[in-house]
């Protein structure tokens, strides 16, 4: 099997490494030739590297490396059995893109895109022929994280979704299929984790060293809310908050923090730039952390909470079935468990109190409670 990759970068060429490993041929293909030189050299380190660590053998990575084709040829195509696009975020180039690549391919070929949050629909729209057109959203880094989103398209074809499922199966990879909503499961679900944390730290509950420590302490997360934006880096997490708030036509649930925005705007993207949330500077202070209990577990229970709501909210719109809901969750952001079970343990009403607390305290849509906690006793 031919699989074709659009875009080198870390995404593109982490998923050419999956397909590679897996025994499929793999074509690379960017505009950009210095930066196809680039990732083929990163991928010939990465590969060296597994190897000195003895995770693979040296037969089995030259092979991995053999299989792969790195091009700005798009016409290397061709004869491709799956296209997965890993550009820019940007519906109007995706939908050029793949109006393009759709009279280089086969009439069999899956078209996929990776994208994390826009709709899958507007992109198979540009295609004369959509029902083969899906969306294939793996998570960073491609090669070492288990889940991957398979979402249809409204115009996506039963059998695409099948096929599609079956090859990324396949690879060794955890699966769940979700509908065509902005952020899909993981990144809608787990907006709370950020936008609840910075909501802490703005009202001045707690600093960024405590609501880490909270939710890693108490929470058995195993990163703390301002390590994770800092490492997933500013610029990408805002933009992925900016966008699901503005597909669901600007749910004040899902506003963006100016004090996000702030950090983009200053260029402090996180860990890549040295700075973010904390300071990564070589004679960086770093700040301890209040490690009073009562309040840990008031900012786990608020976070916790808000999170629960919101994957209970995407099981009662059918966004995506109980189980591909919790492994989502675990497998795609690594949470301790899945949050609907997390609900069963703390027991959901203590879950609709606390979120009744937040509204008549805020009187804000984002605390109101989803009607299936009101419903059920235990998920």
């Amino acid at each position: 099997m031919t699989i074709g990759i659009i875009g080198c970068g870390t995404m593109g060429a982490g998923i050419a490494q999956v397909a590679a490993t897996y025994g499929n041929k793999v074509v690379v293909v960017d505009t950009n030739e210095m930066a196809l030189i680039q990732a083929s050299q990163r991928m010939t380190n990465t590969i060296e590297k597994l190897i000195a660590k003895g995770k693979m053998t040296e037969e089995a990575g030259n092979a991995l490396l053999q299989q792969i084709t790195w091009t700005h040829q798009q016409d290397a195509l061709a004869e491709s059995n799956m296209v997965i696009e890993a550009i820019v975020e940007n519906v109007s180039i995706k939908q050029a893109l793949f109006s393009s690549i759709e009279t280089i391919v086969n009439d069999t070929c899956i078209l996929a895109s990776n994208t994390s949050s826009l709709s899958i629909t507007s992109i198979a729209s540009a295609c004369k022929n959509p029902t083969r057109v899906i969306g294939i959203h793996f998570f960073n880094p491609a090669a070492l994280m288990e889940l991957v989103e398979i979402i249809p398209a409204l115009q996506t074809s039963s059998e695409t979704t099948v096929r599609a499922k079956s090859i990324i199966d396949s690879w060794n990879k955890k699966t769940v299929l979700a509908k065509d909503t902005p952020g899909f499961i993981v990144n809608r679900i787990a907006r709370p984790f950020y936008s609840e944390a910075i909501r802490l730290y703005e009202e001045g509950i707690a600093g960024i060293e405590t609501i880490d420590y909270a939710l890693k302490t108490f929470g058995g997360f195993k990163m703390g809310p301002f390590e994770l934006m800092d490492l997933i880096g500013h610029d990408v997490n805002y933009t992925v908050t900016e966008t699901v708030w503005k597909s669901f036509y600007y749910d004040s649930k899902y506003i963006p923090s100016f004090t996000q925005k702030r950090l983009v705007e200053a260029c402090w993207f996180g860990r890549k730039s040295g700075r973010g949330f904390y300071d990564y500077s070589e004679n960086a202070i770093s700040q301890e952390p209040n490690i009073d209990v009562t309040l840990c577990n008031d900012i786990l229970l608020r976070v916790l909470v808000m999170l629960i709501n919101e994957a209970a909210h995407a099981l009662y719109l059918n966004v995506a079935s109980k189980d591909d809901i919790e492994l989502a969750m675990t497998k795609g952001v690594n949470y301790p468990k899945g949050l609907l079970q997390w609900a069963n343990d703390i027991g959901i009403e203590n879950v609709v109190n606390k979120l009744d607390e937040l509204y008549n305290l805020y009187h804000e849509e984002r605390y109101k409670c989803s009607p299936i906690l009101r419903k059920i006793i235990q998920f």
